[in-house]
Formats: structure tokens, C-alpha cells, sequence
């Protein structure tokens, strides 16, 4: 594993498909400032900015690479080149996601996107397809799936559904999320083992609200200023 990623170790079936961010003194006061309930909104998204890009920046990391040599000033670089932006696709699950979008579409303003919305069934409680909007030749391009929390899992596997249908292979989806519990990364990886996931962090419970604990709110709310503060 490279430098920089903290494999999930405690579980072996996850290990290999689950990356976590490492927690270093600066992504700990990030997560600090958004996990604190009083942080003003304006910090709240400066801060949740700055890990969806360390995020990002992990999840590009793990595209496939290819081989090259180039010539520097002072002689020949054996290095690599990954996938060309414009045949990325960053898929965000609305509407929380969106917030991570645009970060990506700031790092990579070519990439293509995809939109999915998911409801959940309040009889039912499972989840529920509203929307969906993906590039026809979503198929061949590496996918970003974006979503901030990953609680139940639910909402993620019909999400990752969605893309298997529209012939996404599940080996080219990598799914980012700042906050997460084990409870939803063994639901996806029960569904789509070949799903990678990173994360910022890995919770340790779901409430009975199924609020992640102690996670950080509601995200989409605290992001867009509809928690009523």
C-alpha cells in the first residue's frame, strides 16, 4: 500500500477496497473544525473543502497508471501518467454531494459529471431511485462517486447500482466519502466487493436515528445553510 493511505486492518475483506486518509495533525483539525457543532458555516465548508481535495487527490491516486519517460532539464525521468481528466467521470449523489463536485470540477474543470438522486422510502425505509443523469459513454471512464456520509449503506449500493446498469464495471467505481461507519462499508463491499472506497474517517456507530457517531450532523444541511442556523 502507498504511503499515505491507512488500509482498514482490522477487517481483511475490506482491507485491500477500503483506503482511509491518514489521519496527520492537519486532517485531524480539519475534521475538528467540521465535527464541531459551533463552527460557523463559513469554516464548516472552507474545511470540508479542504478534505474532500485530500480525498480526491487520494482517490486519483489509485487510477490505473502508465508507464512513460520524460527528459528533464538534466536527464531522463522514468515516471507515469494517469487517465486524462476528460475521460473522468465524477458522479455525485444529490444533494450532498454537490458540495464535492464542485471541488472536483475546480481540481479538473474538464471532467464529465453524472448526477444520482436517492430518496428514501419513509414506509419502507429502503431506498428509492428519484433521478438519475450519466454521459452515455459513462461505461468507459473511470467513476468518481461522490457522496459525504456513508451510513446504512443503502443509498450507496443503489447508487453503485445505477452505474453497474448503465455498464459501469464495478472495478472502475471509486467512492469517496468524508465520514463513514463500518456498518455501510460492509454493505457495499457485501454487494460490489470490487467497489473501492476512500474515506476521511471511519465512525464508530449509527444512532437510532441512524445519524453517524459521532460524525458531524447533518452534512447537507450544516454545507448549504438549511440547519435553520
Amino acid at each position: 500500500m502507498a504511503d499515505g493511505y491507512r488500509p482498514l486492518q482490522e477487517d481483511t475483506k475490506m482491507a485491500d477496497s477500503v483506503i482511509v486518509l491518514r489521519e496527520t495533525p492537519l486532517v485531524k483539525s480539519l475534521f475538528t473544525t467540521i465535527r464541531n457543532k459551533d463552527t460557523p458555516r463559513e469554516k464548516f465548508v472552507l474545511n470540508s473543502n479542504r478534505i474532500t481535495r485530500l480525498l480526491i487527490e487520494e482517490a486519483l491516486g489509485l487510477l490505473s497508471a502508465t508507464p512513460v519517460t520524460v527528459q528533464t532539464p538534466c536527464g531522463p525521468y522514468e515516471g507515469c501518467t494517469l487517465p486524462a481528466e476528460d475521460r473522468l467521470c465524477a458522479v455525485s449523489i444529490l444533494r450532498a454531494a454537490d458540495c464535492m463536485l464542485g471541488e472536483v470540477r475546480t481540481m479538473m474543470p474538464s471532467v464529465s459529471v453524472g448526477k444520482i438522486l436517492i430518496q428514501r422510502n419513509e414506509e419502507t425505509a429502503e431506498p428509492v431511485l428519484m433521478y438519475s443523469k450519466l454521459p452515455p459513454d459513462v461505461a468507459t471512464r473511470p467513476v468518481l462517486l461522490l457522496d459525504p456520509m456513508l451510513a446504512t449503506g443503502g443509498s450507496a449500493v443503489a447508487a453503485i447500482e445505477v452505474l453497474v446498469k448503465a455498464g459501469v464495471p464495478p472495478a472502475n467505481i471509486i467512492f469517496v466519502n468524508i465520514v463513514c461507519v463500518k456498518e455501510g462499508l460492509e454493505k457495499v463491499a457485501a454487494a460490489y466487493p470490487a467497489v473501492r472506497v476512500v474515506t476521511g474517517a471511519i465512525d464508530p456507530i449509527l444512532n437510532g436515528q441512524k445519524y453517524i457517531v459521532p460524525g458531524l450532523g447533518d452534512f447537507g444541511d450544516r454545507y448549504f445553510g438549511t440547519d435553520g442556523c
